[in-house]
């Protein structure tokens, strides 16, 4: 029985992080945070109402069970008023409660009006990743001879690079089909969309190597769309960048939108931060 205890109390152990977090991948932004709370909450009050319903049911089953000397149907009610009230307030009133929240952490999470460290333009495309860094005026292209599957793929896939403790701002928009630019590491993602501009801000917290996928069914190939990315201090940020204008990588590539209606909507915003 003492093994037993110190194998349960182990596994409780070691997922006491996981509970907290909602069995959610560790958070790696600031963002994390309002999701975690967000993603807890909900499951924590589905969870209640499952059990006062499972209960109910119960009761109702050992309550109301037919008894050995039952002949007859039980008495049969057309209306109950009260009862038709309640079972329509109390929805009402718990959507209307998840709706509040959910409304004002999307605010939250999709709110832009702070200024930006960085501005990347991530342009999607079918199978692969572009990255515009706006400021900094070069560029990190994807391709499709990435999309073998082999081991050691990994290392040839396109990577974003972000300083870490700064405010990112990512542009996002698509060649061609819907995408969806998902870190899972930063708990939150958002569509990319043909002939519109979406965007949202991220401040990454840890330093590390985290994997980017798309999140929307996209074609052929999918589930190989991938990227890297790596969160780094800001020395090693700005040695990225140097080395990719010494490939030649300087300028924007193309991501299909008019380059007035995305590009220079940016640059304005950025001389504007700068003058201020």
């Amino acid at each position: 029985m003492s093994f037993v205890l110190s194998v349960v109390a182990l596994a409780l152990s070691g997922c006491a992080g996981r509970f907290q977090d909602g069995f959610l991948p560790r958070s790696a932004s600031a963002n994390g945070e309002h999701v975690t709370r967000l993603w807890n909450g909900a499951w924590i009050a589905a969870l209640a109402v499952g059990v006062l319903v499972w209960g109910l049911i119960l009761w109702c089953v050992v309550a109301y069970r037919r008894k050995k000397d039952d002949t007859a149907l039980p008495v049969q009610f057309r209306y109950n008023v009260p009862m038709e009230i309640l079972y329509t307030v109390i929805p009402v009133f718990m959507i209307s409660v998840l709706f509040y929240y959910t409304a004002r952490d999307e605010a939250t999470l999709l709110d832009t009006s702070k200024t930006p460290d960085v501005v990347v333009n991530v342009v999607g495309k079918k199978w692969s990743w572009d990255f515009n860094y706006v400021k900094e005026q070069t560029f990190e292209s994807g391709t499709q001879a990435e999309m073998t599957g082999e081991p050691g793929t990994e290392e040839v896939l396109p990577t974003l690079y972000l300083p870490v403790n700064k405010r990112v701002e990512f542009v996002l928009t698509s060649r061609d089909v819907n995408h969806s630019f998902w870190v899972p590491a930063f708990l939150q993602k958002l569509d990319l969309i043909p002939g519109r501009v979406n965007r949202f801000q991220v401040v990454p917290t840890q330093v590390g190597s985290f994997k980017g996928r798309c999140a929307e069914l996209c074609g052929a190939y999918h589930s190989r769309m991938l990227f890297n990315v790596r969160v780094v201090d800001q020395s090693a940020f700005e040695s990225h960048i140097s080395q990719l204008k010494a490939r030649g990588n300087t300028g924007q590539l193309d991501n299909s939108l008019s380059p007035e209606k995305v590009m220079n909507e940016d640059q304005n915003r950025l001389q504007d931060s700068g003058s201020k």
